[in-house]
């Protein structure tokens, strides 16, 4: 089999439908645009959402919500996630990152409590939840904010 020779499978591929080419194509002259009007100019048409000039939906609903732009946005990793490393290791974002437990380094790393920790390790995080320092702490290791 050579490259010429290749072909896709039958059916497989159809020839795109060609509108305003004359009146044998099944769709010439307007080219499914009808006569005149909004529709029929060229650029024409409504905007999406448009109603006609009532008032749309989007402004006849509340206002809903609050986005704060000066939020942190942490990376969140649970206590348990960190039984992966050996003893004694210290615990970073860089860390978390080479081994693929955090996936975006965000605003900075927060620990939580969730699970057990079985290992002794130095934890270096933005923000530690009370509970996650409990447990890193019970294990033998220590907490650095970073």
């Amino acid at each position: 089999m050579k490259l010429h020779e290749l072909s896709p499978a039958e059916g497989s591929a159809k020839a795109a439908f060609r509108k305003g080419r004359g009146p044998g194509s099944g769709n010439g002259k307007t080219a499914g645009k009808g006569h005149k009007g909004q529709n029929a100019r060229s650029g024409g048409g409504v905007r999406p959402g448009f109603e006609g000039g009532q008032l749309p939906l989007y402004r006849k609903l509340p206002k809903r919500g609050f986005n704060n732009k000066f939020a942190k946005v942490y990376a969140i990793v649970n206590v348990s996630a960190l039984n992966v490393f050996e003893d004694g290791a210290v615990v970073d974002l860089e860390a978390l990152l080479a081994k693929k437990i955090v996936r975006k380094a965000n605003d900075g790393l927060k620990i939580l409590g969730n699970g057990e920790l079985t290992r002794k390790l130095t934890v270096k995080a933005a923000v530690f939840s009370a509970s996650a320092k409990e447990k890193i702490e019970a294990a033998g290791g220590k907490i650095e904010v970073a």
